[in-house]
């Protein structure tokens, strides 16, 4: 007969509880290697999905150039989709989501300040934003009217003035300025600088400056030429005193008096992507601009500043 011997059954039973031990460590390891491959799966997927979604969906950004026509063009930002941000954003939920998508704007390579000195008439044609040029030398009487209706619509524009104007009006000059609008210099006495000499170029863009400068405390950096009438010299000059010259893609050709609504139309029928329009405090474009800003809203536009049109950021 064998012995019984209480060893061996201490043995068996730390055999079994070893087991048991080793089954449930095993099971929990192995559960949460599951879990956690599922889970890394789930990220590389989710990952995958965004890259992909980002190949489809960038948009290469557009240097600033030198258009046979147009002359010197504004850059535009490219938009690219941030992968990293975007996946944080949807992470939580581990499910793609287009509305959670994260851009970032992609500068061009070269810049409208890398460009010879050349003269702007339009912003870029990507982008779908135009802006308005009003010219002061005259018409006192309607500017009050104009900036009540660009207040009324929320609109800053770009008033172009004339030097010897805010010497005798610098009240009006202030009254603009403090309504937010971008002041450029539209020379000093309405000269024709095509037919001026080069230090009388520099005197009339100068004395403007500071005349400005004194009243209103602005460097204006955008030049626009008294009539359109310029050449190269004239772009030099303004380049040399850090300023861009500025023309025009659409004039309203106010000066005519033709009814406002004509003139809206006109207007209307000419404008696209990084239009500049051109007007003067007139009778037709203080009753008319309520109806223009309007319309050109309506077509899907906005409008900002001279700055803004030439600015490389994205408005889309």
């Amino acid at each position: 007969m064998e012995k019984h011997n209480p060893r061996r059954k201490s043995t068996g039973k730390k055999y079994i509880l070893h087991t048991i031990m080793f089954t449930s460590l095993f099971l929990l390891l192995f559960g949460n290697f599951i879990i956690l491959t599922s889970a890394e799966s789930n990220k590389d997927n989710l990952y995958q999905e965004i890259q992909d979604y980002s190949k489809q969906h960038d948009i290469k950004p557009i240097n600033a150039k030198v258009d046979r026509v147009w002359k010197a063009i504004p850059g535009y930002n490219g938009l690219s989709v941030d992968i990293k941000a975007s996946y944080e954003k949807m992470k939580k939920e581990g499910v793609f989501n287009t509305n959670k998508i994260v851009y970032k704007e992609i500068s061009p390579n070269i810049h409208l300040d890398d460009l010879d000195p050349q003269p702007i008439y339009r912003g870029n044609p990507e982008k779908p934003m135009v802006t308005l040029l009003i010219n002061v030398a005259w018409g006192n009487e309607y500017i009050p009217t104009i900036l009540k209706t660009l207040n009324t619509h929320q609109v800053k524009a770009t008033f172009f003035f004339d030097g010897s104007w805010v010497k005798k009006n610098p009240d009006l000059a202030k009254m603009i300025s403090q309504e937010g609008h971008e002041i450029g210099n539209h020379a000093y006495s309405h000269p024709d600088l095509n037919q001026r000499s080069r230090i009388e170029t520099i005197e009339e863009i100068k004395k403007t400056n500071d005349v400005i400068q004194t009243t209103l405390g602005i460097k204006p950096k955008w030049f626009a030429p008294p009539s359109g009438s310029f050449n190269q010299e004239t772009i030099n000059v303004a380049h040399e005193l850090e300023m861009k010259t500025i023309l025009w893609t659409v004039d309203t050709v106010d000066w005519k008096k033709p009814s406002p609504s004509e003139m809206v139309t006109r207007v209307a029928s000419k404008i696209e992507n990084g239009s500049m329009i051109l007007m003067h405090p007139t009778q037709p474009v203080a009753e008319g601009l309520d109806s223009m800003i309007s319309t050109i809203k309506a077509k899907g536009y906005q409008l900002g500043t001279v700055s803004d049109l030439m600015s490389e950021k994205r408005i889309d």
